[in-house]
């Protein structure tokens, strides 16, 4: 006697077509996210060598102030003048006003009086967690 197994309707109606648009979205919208984070670390500003230099464990909410070898302070991609940075300093801190991080970037052959006034802005802004960056080669 031969057994009939009797297939259910619900899989063959099942259309992917939708599954498969909302899948094509995310990967879009990941990738327009990640370029966008990733911005401010693709500014060619050679920096100064530190062997003691550690790689970051975790990634936290970081605002990179990078100073050309001129003295220009660059944020966001802007050129910014001193008190412009303390304004964007202020409302970074009062934004995120527990653990606000700032990376400071300096050219190698920029003056350290920049470098200072960056320290002091963030000081006056209210912000304690601000370093500096530097590549990890000992020389």
């Amino acid at each position: 006697m031969a057994v009939k197994i009797h297939k259910g309707t619900a899989v063959s109606t099942l259309s992917l077509t939708p599954l498969i648009d909302v899948i094509f979205l995310l990967l879009i919208f990941f990738l327009v996210a990640t370029r966008f984070a990733e911005e401010d670390r693709e500014i060619d500003v050679p920096l100064p060598d530190a062997s003691e230099a550690m790689p970051l464990t975790i990634a936290p909410k970081e605002l990179f102030i990078n100073i050309d070898q001129d003295g220009r302070f660059l944020v966001n991609g802007q050129t910014l003048e001193a008190d412009e940075l303390e304004e964007v300093l202020v409302r970074a801190a009062t934004n995120n006003p527990v653990n606000q991080a700032v990376i400071i970037r300096s050219h190698k052959r920029a003056a350290v009086e920049y470098t200072v006034t960056a320290i002091n802005l963030c000081k006056r802004a209210g912000i304690r967690d601000y370093m500096m960056n530097t590549t990890g080669e000992g020389g």
